[in-house]
Order: C-alpha cells, then sequence, then structure tokens
C-alpha cells in the first residue's frame, strides 16, 4: 500500500506579495518534498490548495486502509521537507497509519492539524 504525500501548491505565508516572489511558498516546499522523497518507498503529489490557508503551508499523508493526517505551519525548507518524508516513511510501514509519538520527526511535532480514519470497506 503506498504512503502519499500531497503538498498544497497554492499556499503561501504571510508576507507573500504576488510579483516579489516567483513561486508560492506551497511551491517551494513541493519541490523540497519532491527531491527528498526521491529514491524512498513514498509519492508525492501536489494539488491546489488543501483548503487550509490560514495555517499554510500544508501536506496531507494517506494511504488506502490508513488513519490520514494534514500538517500545516509548514516552513518551505529542506529541514521540514526531509522530516515529512521521514514521517510519511514510518507512516508507509504501520499497518494502521498510525506512527507513534517518538518517531515523529521533530521538526513536524507541532505541526499535524487533523487526522482522518480510513474509510470503511
Amino acid at each position: 500500500m503506498t504512503t502519499w504525500i500531497t503538498i498544497c501548491e497554492t499556499c503561501r505565508l504571510n508576507g507573500w506579495v504576488p510579483g516579489d516572489i516567483s513561486t508560492t511558498d506551497g511551491e517551494r516546499l513541493a519541490a523540497l518534498v519532491e527531491a527528498a522523497a526521491q529514491g524512498t518507498d513514498v509519492r508525492t503529489r501536489r494539488h491546489p490548495c488543501l483548503m487550509g490557508c490560514s495555517q499554510g503551508c500544508n501536506v496531507a499523508i494517506q494511504a488506502e486502509g490508513k488513519m490520514a493526517y494534514t500538517l500545516g505551519r509548514l516552513d518551505p525548507d529542506s529541514a521540514t521537507a526531509a522530516a515529512i518524508v521521514a514521517y510519511a516513511r514510518h507512516h508507509a510501514t504501520s499497518d494502521s497509519g498510525v506512527v507513534p509519538w517518538r518517531d515523529w520527526p521533530e521538526r513536524i511535532k507541532a505541526h499535524f492539524v487533523t487526522r482522518h480514519p480510513p474509510l470503511p470497506r
């Protein structure tokens, strides 16, 4: 079962001004997560707006039959991208998608916004 990281590519942090910055903060985070995930067992995809605008940047981590998570208030930097991928890799190896708190990378511990149970089969 594949774990997916869905990155909101339209997220803009406070201070983003169209014309001043050529890419959104979400696009910057997406590129970093995609690079960090290369060669791993997780997949990435971009999506225009996860509707968490007040808590951007946002990503969702999900797999069929497993708990799904939304993370927000993320910085578009390489350390955050690496932490997102590390968490997703733990999610991928978990039967339920639940990752023990001790295995959460420090960089994302305060960034979980929601969790969703898997859909019934």
